[in-house]
This record gives C-alpha cells, structure tokens and sequence, in this order.
C-alpha cells in the first residue's frame, strides 16, 4: 500500500523548460493541479510550465502557483 501525500506537503521535482532540466518545490496539491490543467490543455507538465515560465515575473514556483489559481478562478467566474 502506497501513502498519499498530504496536499500541504512539498515535492520537489525535475522539469524541463526548453531542454534544460531545473528542479521546483510545490505543495503537492500545486504539483495534482498542475497535472490536470496540462491534461486539460492536452499537454505535458513539461510543456506546461515552459509556457508559464516564458510569461512569469519572479521565481517560477510563485509563478506556478499564480497560474494553476488564475486558471481556477477563471473555471468559477
């Protein structure tokens, strides 16, 4: 039996953004959201958050975390 994560808990994982791996740390609840919005949008992670990168303004976790909620405010507006 495998353990969930609690959604607060951090994760540190490789990316890639155009052929350079990097590492980001979000709450697992970030890294659950994130993987259905690329779904959504019929892409990878990857590909998803080399857009949001080419688009942020200051560090790239902070950045991921104000897509995924923009996103989300626009499912419920």
């Amino acid at each position: 039996m495998t353990a969930t994560r609690p959604p607060h808990s951090m994760a540190k994982r490789s990316i890639a953004i155009s052929g350079h791996r990097t590492s980001v740390s979000l709450e697992q609840a970030f890294w659950e959201e994130l993987k259905r919005l690329a779904e959504a949008e019929r892409c990878t992670v990857n590909e998803l958050v080399t857009r949001i990168d080419r688009e942020r303004q200051g560090n790239l976790s902070s950045a991921i975390r104000v897509h995924i909620l923009t996103r989300l405010k626009e499912r419920t507006a």
